[in-house]
């Protein structure tokens, strides 16, 4: 009996180590899957950029991983984006517009100040720098959400259903705005009378008249056919987006190290493939709705002197942020 158990102790010892040197020799790979979402279809520019992002991740990780990408809004809108990024539930990464995220970073908006940039080139060696790594910290601090690359490049105009083509028609314009303070005191600098209103309500505040109007970029007129309700187009070119691939830091730091590098990596090019493809893009689908009669184009009198107006209320909004300097090296870039 005694030889018995010595015999079944050495099988279960000689068992249990080969299966050891087994599982070594052969590891199981655990695939992981990241999950996604856009407000909008396959066709427009963010969805193809955070399709990008996907291709170049699984390009540069050595391991199995699965990117499930939601589309057309079906997870809510960029303010339900963000509390989940910020949660670490239902997405991973996403496309957002800097002023949705004011509420956990109060400094980011910085990045989406109308009248920040003065053309394409200045946007582009802003955004191919590091000048905004002191917003990318904030943001990281406050809101657990990681930049890990920048798209965007969409001229943004004001969109109304009135013809604007001067200071006296944009005077008391009821317009929507993002939810950052500072979009409501740039347009109120101007004359405008903005108001935050949620991106799913303002194809229907428009019809029902109790705003006239709002300002976006040209994929998202087009793809969201605000140009029904609002077919009017002035050419103010107030903002040049700037739209960060964001990742949850909760979901971030789950991941082995070697995909967490590839992210990084993936996130960068994933940035500059969208930004050149927006601004491509952009006056190519301006042209499109104007050419099928969708949208009347015209020029803002005098733009210049926006430039003028709106600078106290940049200059204030960054001092009350702490962030002159920083406006300053991005106005001198």
């Amino acid at each position: 009996m005694m030889t018995f158990d010595k015999s079944l102790k050495k099988i279960v010892k000689a068992t249990l180590v080969g299966a050891a040197v087994a599982a070594l020799a052969s590891p199981v790979s655990a695939e992981t899957t990241l999950r996604g979402a856009s407000m909008f279809d396959g066709e427009h520019t963010f969805t193809k950029t955070l399709v990008k992002f996907g291709e170049l991740t699984s390009k540069y990780y050595n391991g199995d991983v699965t990117f499930n990408l939601s589309l057309n809004g079906e997870l809510g809108v960029e303010k339900d984006y963000v509390t989940y990024l910020n949660q670490g539930i239902a997405i991973d990464y996403t496309i957002l517009a800097p002023s949705n995220m004011a509420r956990f970073a109060p400094s980011i908006p910085l990045m989406d100040m109308p009248f920040l940039f003065r053309d394409l080139d200045h946007w582009n060696a802003v955004l191919s720098s590091n000048i905004l790594a002191p917003l990318e910290k904030e943001l990281s601090d406050k809101a657990d959400i990681i930049i890990v690359g920048y798209a965007g490049g969409g001229t943004r105009n004001l969109i109304s259903n009135k013809k604007i083509s001067n200071l006296q028609e944009l005077s008391g314009h009821k317009m929507r705005v993002m939810g950052a303070p500072i979009q409501a005191q740039v347009f109120n600098a101007i004359g405008a009378a903005p108001s935050a209103i949620s991106y799913n309500e303002v194809y229907n505040a428009i019809q029902a008249g109790v705003i006239d109007g709002l300002e976006n970029e040209a994929a998202s007129i087009q793809n969201l056919k605000f140009y029904e309700v609002a077919p009017f187009v002035t050419k103010t070119a107030h903002t040049i987006t700037v739209r960060p691939i964001v990742f949850s830091g909760k979901s971030f730091r789950k991941l082995p190290a070697d995909l967490q590098t590839a992210i990084m990596k993936a996130g960068k090019e994933a940035g500059s493939y969208g930004r050149e493809l927006e601004s491509h893009e952009d006056a190519i689908k301006l042209k499109q709705m104007a050419d099928a009669g969708q949208i009347n184009v015209s020029e803002f009198a005098n733009r210049e002197k926006l430039l003028t107006m709106v600078k106290p209320a940049q200059d204030k909004f960054a001092e009350s942020i702490s962030a002159t300097k920083l406006l300053e090296a991005i106005r001198n870039k």
